[in-house]
Formats: structure tokens, C-alpha cells, sequence
């Protein structure tokens, strides 16, 4: 299987996340521990509505791009500009050329297009998992998402454990859900629940 086949099942499941959240929610807890609703919701936006859309086109910056903490939340409509925004950024990356050659999803150095398209596939399920989790939703994974989504984590765990993007390895029965082992191998518990 290609990455790049689910990638729009991959934004629109996190998409069906964000218009569920409504305004009192934004300062819940969330399993980023230093991230509440609001903070985690305009960090989804900016990486799979605006960096990952002009990563997936090979743009350095997009035109006009925002700052990281820009309040995505604030504007009118937030929540279906950011179900444009997300849709385009995965059209970009269903089409083949995304995947080939260098991209940069931040401002510090380019990477394999590969590594960057599973990021843009992580940030939606995972973060798309935190905010289900915090505001009292369910993600809705198929088996497909699920494996596409553990395939790409195992390979980079380690290394993104390292950096400080993961939080250390929370220990999954081997009998649970491929979405359940692959939250694991991130940092995450699947049993987590909102206080």
C-alpha cells in the first residue's frame, strides 16, 4: 500500500475531529501534556493545513503563509477554512510527485519527501487522536489508516524519541489494535482520559 492513498481519509478524519470541537472546549487538557485544545488545534492547522500543503508542492514558504501561533482559531469559520485547507493539503500529497525528492516542513533543512508525507499523516491521526481524546470524540480509524500509520512510526520512532517529538514508549499488549500499537510506539496511552 501507498502512503499516498490515504491521505484524504487521513485529513477527513481529522477534519470530522475539528468540527466537533466547539469554542469551550479550547482550554482542555489534552495528551500533549503541554498543549490544551485550543493550542493543539492551531498546531494541526499550521502543519496539515498550511506547512504541509506547500511541503507537499516543494514551496519553501507558501504565499501567504503565517507564523507558527497563529491563531487559526480566531478567524471566522475556522473550522471548515481549516476543512479546505486540510482537503488541499491532502490532494497535494495523493499525487505522486509529492512523495519524490526534498522537502522541508520546517524552516531547518530538507528532508526525504517520504519522512515529511508521514509526518503530514502523523499529525493528522495522532494529533487528530489527542483532540478526539480531549473533547470526548472518537477517531475513527480503518485498518488501512491504521497500518499505514504504524508503518511509518515504527520506522521513525527512535529518532523522533531522540528529538524530543515523542515521549518515551508507552507499552501496548501485543493483542491490542495496530492504531493502539502504533499510539504506543508514539508516546501516547490509549487508555488516556480527559480530567
Amino acid at each position: 500500500m501507498e502512503t499516498r492513498s490515504v491521505m484524504a481519509r487521513a485529513s477527513e478524519t481529522a477534519v470530522d475531529i475539528v468540527r466537533g470541537i466547539g469554542p469551550g472546549g479550547f482550554d482542555g487538557h489534552t495528551p500533549c501534556p503541554e498543549l490544551k485544545v485550543g493550542a493543539l488545534l492551531n498546531h494541526l492547522i499550521f502543519f496539515t493545513g498550511v506547512r504541509g500543503h506547500a511541503a507537499g508542492l516543494k514551496q519553501s514558504q507558501a504565499p501567504n503563509d503565517v507564523a507558527e501561533g497563529h491563531d487559526f482559531t480566531a478567524e471566522p469559520d475556522w473550522a471548515e477554512a481549516y476543512a479546505a485547507r486540510s482537503a488541499a493539503t491532502a490532494a497535494v500529497w495523493s499525487a505522486p510527485e509529492a512523495w519524490a525528492g526534498e522537502t522541508a516542513l520546517t524552516g531547518s533543512g530538507r528532508m526525504p519527501a517520504r519522512f515529511i508525507g508521514g509526518i503530514v499523516l502523523g499529525e493528522w491521526l495522532l494529533h487528530g487522536w489527542d483532540l478526539a481524546m480531549a473533547t470526548g470524540q472518537k477517531l475513527n480509524v480503518d485498518d488501512e489508516l491504521a497500518a499505514a500509520l504504524y508503518e511509518d512510526i515504527a520506522g521513525k520512532a527512535e529518532m523522533a524519541r531522540q528529538y524530543g517529538v515523542f515521549g518515551p514508549e508507552v507499552g501496548v499488549p501485543p493483542t491490542a489494535s495496530l492504531f493502539d500499537r502504533a499510539l504506543g510506539l508514539a508516546g501516547r496511552d490509549p487508555s488516556w482520559k480527559r480530567s
